[in-house]
C-alpha cells in the first residue's frame, strides 16, 4: 500500500470504525520512549488521523502494558492498541524476561479481544546510559514511532477488507 492510497484508506476506516487508537507510554526511560510517541504522532497526522483520535496513556513500566491493553481492548472504544518502553537490564534481573512477558501478554490480549495490538517495546542487549547509547535509541525510537503508526493503519485496513471467498 502507498502512501496516497494508506492517506484515503486511513481516512475512510477511521470514520468508519468511529473508533480510537490508544497509545500506551512506559514511564521507564520516558525522555527516550516519547520520541516514538511523537513520531507515531506526527506519522499519524501524516496519514490523515487527528491527534484528537489517539488516546495517550502512562504506565509506570513495560510490565503494566498489557494490563491495560486489555482493558482498553474491553471497553470496545479502541480499534487498536500500541504499546511503547524501553526494557533494559539493570543488572538485578534479565530485562528478557520482562520483555518476553511482556511481548506474550500483549499476543494473548490480542487473541482474545481481536483488537489489533502493536508493539514498540524494546530491549536492547547492551544499553549504557551514556550519551551516545541515548543517542542511538533516541533515533531508533523516531523510526520505530512511524513504522508502528503505518502497521497500525495497515493492519485496521486490511482487518477491514472483504474476505475473500473460499474456493
Amino acid at each position: 500500500m502507498n502512501q496516497s492510497e494508506l492517506v484515503t484508506t486511513s481516512h475512510a476506516l477511521i470514520n468508519r470504525l468511529n473508533g480510537r487508537i490508544a497509545f500506551i507510554q512506559a514511564g521507564w526511560h520516558s525522555d527516550i520512549v516519547a520520541q516514538c510517541r511523537e513520531s507515531f504522532l506526527e506519522r499519524m497526522r501524516e496519514l490523515g488521523v487527528p491527534a484528537s483520535a489517539i488516546d495517550i496513556v502512562s504506565v509506570p513500566g513495560a510490565f503494566e502494558i498489557p494490563l491495560r491493553a486489555k482493558l482498553l481492548s474491553k471497553a470496545g472504544q479502541h480499534a487498536a492498541v500500541v504499546g511503547a518502553a524501553l526494557v533494559v537490564d539493570g543488572g538485578i534481573y534479565r530485562h528478557d524476561f520482562v520483555a518476553q512477558a511482556v511481548i506474550s501478554g500483549l499476543m494473548n490480549v490480542q487473541l482474545e479481544t481481536q483488537v489489533p495490538i502493536f508493539s514498540a517495546v524494546l530491549t536492547p542487549h547492551q544499553f549504557h546510559e551514556h550519551d551516545a547509547h541515548r543517542a542511538f535509541f533516541v533515533e531508533h525510537f523516531k523510526v520505530k514511532g512511524r513504522e508502528v503508526a503505518d502497521a497500525c493503519l495497515q493492519t485496521l485496513s486490511s482487518m477491514h477488507q472483504p474476505m475473500p471467498a473460499a474456493a
